[in-house]
């Protein structure tokens, strides 16, 4: 049964007619999508610092956002969480994502560095890919002058940033030359084909639908024979062995609930360290509304338990 909270802010969607994604143009949707989290979000936390910084990028530079969390000295090198924000690779920026960043900050002791990569359908796959990768090597490159510990860095995303993340960890290993401490994969999309159970039963009624979906990847990815490219779709790389360890964190009325466990399974298949959580009551996206919903605060809290004993076990 769908939480109760939930229930309500569904219903209260409904009643106020509020557009489905795939009905409104892309500028629409983004605009959208950013004035919403007045309703659902809590205020952004008070941290120690942040700062907006750019990275060099393959493309041109890329927009970053570096949260220190409240109590941290600034001469201190903190481990860092490098974050890739959700939203369809369409939709949503640093600004959609604030209140999350600066509350994993806090929750871990950690800083966090969230990417504002380029979007479809401007920029279609793979530009979200090789921002990601940039971006993440350029924290890394940097690390010092930033008083971060390249030592310890994880990388975590929501939705289309999970994705993005499960990637960048992927390539990270091929290439042999970055460590990373930990993934943080929230309701990951990991299969462009969407052809898990989960979509079916979950595909109208509960926020993200099927039809925004197909918005989404048509943008994203409109050449539907790459698909089967594991930048894409992670879960279909045939080699999941020697990757960092993950919490893989779902929701029961989410459509991408059954990809998101499948990864999980095959990370630990593949002999990685990966716990997986499945928030059965709640909906896609729920982990940013911890204004309306309780169990989204209880979401990013071991999110940031997790990060934080993962760092803890590198050093």
């Amino acid at each position: 049964m769908i939480h109760p909270q939930t229930r309500a802010l569904l219903d209260l969607i409904e009643q106020r007619g509020v557009p489905p994604t795939h009905t409104l143009s892309v500028a629409d949707a983004r605009a959208y999508y950013l004035e919403r989290r007045h309703v659902t979000q809590p205020a952004p936390p008070e941290v120690a610092l942040v700062r907006e910084l750019a990275a060099a990028g393959p493309h041109g530079a890329i927009p970053l956002r570096l949260y220190r969390p409240l109590g941290s000295s600034a001469t201190t090198a903190l481990p860092v969480l490098v974050y890739y924000h959700g939203g369809g690779w369409v939709i949503g920026d640093l600004d959609t994502h604030d209140t999350l960043c600066g509350e994993l900050a806090n929750g871990a002791g950690c800083a966090v560095v969230s990417v504002d990569y380029r979007l479809a359908p401007e920029q279609r796959f793979p530009a979200a890919v090789d921002d990601c990768i940039a971006a993440t090597y350029w924290v890394r490159e940097h690390a010092e002058e930033l008083e971060l510990d390249a030592s310890r860095l994880a990388v975590g995303g929501d939705s289309a940033g999970g994705n993005l993340a499960a990637v960048v960890a992927i390539t990270a290993r091929d290439r042999g030359d970055l460590p990373i401490a930990f993934q943080l994969l929230i309701y990951p999309a990991t299969d462009q084909h969407r052809s898990h159970p989960s979509h079916t039963e979950n595909g109208q009624g509960y926020l993200l639908t099927s039809d925004t979906m197909t918005y989404f990847s048509d943008h994203y990815v409109p050449d539907r024979a790459r698909y089967d490219d594991w930048r894409a779709s992670p879960l279909l790389h045939p080699d999941l062995s020697n990757l960092p360890p993950a919490l893989v964190l779902t929701a029961g009325f989410d459509p991408l609930r059954d990809e998101g466990k499948a990864y999980a399974v095959r990370l630990t298949a593949a002999g990685n360290r990966a716990s997986y959580v499945c928030f059965d009551r709640e909906i896609h996206g729920f982990i940013l509304m911890g204004k309306v919903l309780d169990e989204a605060n209880t979401a990013v809290a071991l999110c940031a338990a997790e990060l934080r004993r993962a760092f803890a076990a590198v050093r």
